[in-house]
């Protein structure tokens, strides 16, 4: 019997801008990206010293292509505040995410990046999806106004779904938007090796989007830098949309 899970949320959140223009070829994408695959793989955005320039950035989402639509994933990191103003100490202001971003096909290996639709998931939710079996079911419900007046205006449901015989999983998005009266639905078939491999991704980035990473290295190096910090205007938010 398949196990359902199922994690409601009212809540925002960010990611880093993986491509721009209107339509995206898949082979175009991955050049510019430097793939060398249908799929990639990143744990975090971070400055690192490359060909002399140490703060180049570096985008790599795990990205798969199907023939209705695809589907990128990327770890966003949290953010960080002092206790107090006659502190150095910093404390988790805003733990991160793992952000889920589908964008439609438009014809053969091609894909319209506009009508990208986002969706965030917390440190709770991806360890529902950490756990899943090859038989178990998902499903997330994000209401920005939840439990206010204005709930059910604009609403996103993600659910994941183990296909029959337990060679693949379907993962399927449908945001609704009662003000323009519209529903966006997208559905990315991917193959037992690919969520492994999504798993995996979020396994190792977990720690990471809850801020343990940094305590870990602070302990272990004894030093008082400060964490890095994504900049604000490279973020989107999930209901920017």
């Amino acid at each position: 019997m398949m196990k359902l899970s199922r994690s409601f949320f009212s809540r925002k959140f960010s990611s880093q801008t993986l491509l721009s223009g209107n339509v995206v070829d898949v082979r175009d994408a991955l050049l510019s990206l430097g793939f060398e695959s249908r799929a990639a793989f990143s744990t975090s955005v971070h400055d690192f010293a490359a060909k002399g320039n140490p703060s180049a950035r570096v985008f790599a989402p795990y990205t798969v292509y199907k023939g209705k639509a695809a589907l990128s994933v990327s770890p966003l990191l949290p953010t960080f505040s002092k206790i107090d103003s006659a502190s150095a100490s910093l404390r988790v202001d805003r733990q991160g995410s793992m952000m889920l971003t589908f964008w439609p096909a438009v014809g053969e290996r091609k894909y319209d990046w506009e009508k990208r639709q986002k969706f965030a998931l917390s440190p709770t939710e991806v360890g529902s999806l950490i756990s899943m079996g090859p038989h178990d079911g998902s499903e997330f419900f994000h209401d920005p106004s939840m439990k206010s007046t204005n709930a059910g205006q604009v609403s996103k449901k993600l659910y994941i779904k183990a296909l029959d015989g337990g060679n693949g999983y379907m993962i399927s998005l449908t945001v609704t938007n009662n003000i323009l009266k519209s529903t966006d639905r997208f559905n990315v078939p991917v193959t037992t090796a690919e969520f492994a491999v999504l798993k995996t991704a979020c396994s190792f980035a977990l720690p990471h989007i809850i801020g343990w990473d940094w305590l870990i290295n602070q302990s272990r190096k004894g030093t008082e830098a400060s964490p890095s910090k994504v900049n604000p205007q490279l973020l989107d938010l999930e209901w920017n949309r």
